[in-house]
């Protein structure tokens, strides 16, 4: 019993040194040098618990790290792809504008080949036709408020024929409706009755000039909804009655309360002598 005792009383004697301040640090720094070389040994196990139990852990890290680092990735991924979406719908912007501003010129030029053909045909109509008038003088203008008509000293004499074009200079002024021996009679393009089929350039629209009995103008009737007619275009003869010369010059388009009209190139009133196409 007294060896169980003083056995006791070592044990207490032992634990009161090691809870002593000094001692617990040093059974601290003591305690964490074991663990650690415990840590450290464990990688040289390749096999049994420990092995199975350090591949755990390893997995365990790298799943860890991988779930964790998960988010900041899908972030900095949608991040980039925001990014790179404003960009894109900007070049699209600007791609969108440079391929409007292509359309537009391709438009505008296939336009001016269009004008540039049809004044190429009309030059080609113009120089193809007969160079050799009758210059022809006028005897009597016969004029009401609405009825313009002449007459000339030429007929079927001198090789008038119904239904020609009558000119000043180049200058469509009316056409033969009238032919006697000696004299015919001009329908001017200014008379009530004058319906003359004429085309309008640059835009190439096909309409019908009516004389509205005033010297200085005539109306333009059933004018096509598309195509686009302006103020001063130039008309000309079309020839599609296939008795008056086409590219014959009349006049230019003006405007009045949103109608069109068409000016004339020559002053009616002072109309002397006109050329008759043979």
């Amino acid at each position: 019993m007294a060896s169980d005792a003083g056995r006791d009383d070592f044990i207490i004697a032992i634990r009161s040194a090691f809870l002593k301040k000094g001692t617990r640090q040093k059974f601290s720094l003591f305690t964490l040098l074991i663990i650690s070389l415990l840590v450290l040994s464990l990688e040289y196990f390749k096999t049994g618990p420990v092995n199975v139990f350090r591949s755990f852990t390893k997995d365990l890290i790298f799943k860890g790290s991988y779930f964790i680092s998960e988010p900041f990735v899908y972030i900095k991924k949608n991040y980039y792809n925001l990014v790179e979406h404003l960009n894109m719908y900007d070049e699209y912007t600007e791609l969108k504008k440079k391929d409007y501003d292509l359309t537009n010129l391709i438009y505008e030029n296939n336009f001016y080949k269009s004008e540039n053909k049809r004044l190429k045909i009309l030059i080609d109509e113009k120089n193809t036709l007969s160079n050799e008038y009758l210059l022809s003088k006028v005897l009597l203008d016969q004029q009401s408020p609405y009825l313009k008509s002449a007459i000339i000293n030429k007929g079927f004499k001198h090789g008038i024929k119904l239904g020609v074009a009558v000119k000043e200079n180049s200058y469509f002024v009316g056409k033969i409706i009238n032919v006697n021996f000696l004299t015919s009679r001009i329908l001017l393009v200014s008379d009530l009755n004058s319906k003359i089929p004429v085309i309008i350039e640059p835009s190439g629209a096909n309409a019908i000039l009516s004389g509205q009995g005033h010297n200085d103008y005539a109306v333009l009737e059933y004018l096509p909804k598309l195509k686009k007619i302006k103020k001063g275009d130039i008309v000309y003869t079309s020839g599609v009655d296939n008795i008056i010369p086409q590219a014959i010059p009349i006049g230019k388009v003006i405007e009045k309360e949103e109608n069109f009209f068409v000016e004339f190139f020559v002053d009616i009133n002072q109309i002397k002598y006109v050329n008759i196409n043979k």
